[in-house]
């Protein structure tokens, strides 16, 4: 198995224990290697839900740029959303996850087709 099957196993672990979401698999596994290389970096593997400049990136670089949606105070919404239902006390936000959630929220898993 590889070290990116093993992330994505542990991605979907994580979206099936704390947020009670059987995940698709294919699409989950889009994502990820969507994420590029930043899964394999410690820091970069995972989203601060609590810094603003995290969550400005995350909206700027995925959600406009990735998924095509235009700027409005929506995204910042649903931004908040994925990071309630994935727990803000939950040190460990994987960012393939968060990126997963956001694809799902905003209905753009057709991205990933």
């Amino acid at each position: 198995m590889s070290k990116r099957d093993e992330l994505i196993e542990k991605y979907a672990s994580d979206l099936k224990t704390k947020i009670g979401v059987t995940p698709d698999m294919d699409l989950l596994t889009k994502v990820t290697i969507g994420c590029g290389p930043s899964i394999y970096n410690k820091d970069a593997s995972t989203v601060s839900g609590s810094d603003q400049k995290e969550l400005d990136t995350v909206k700027n670089n995925f959600l406009i740029k990735k998924l095509g949606l235009a700027d409005s105070p929506a995204l910042t919404e649903g931004i908040n959303a994925v990071i309630e239902k994935y727990g803000k006390s939950e040190r460990n936000k994987y960012r393939a996850v968060v990126y997963y959630l956001l694809a799902i929220h905003f209905k753009k898993e057709s991205v990933y087709k």
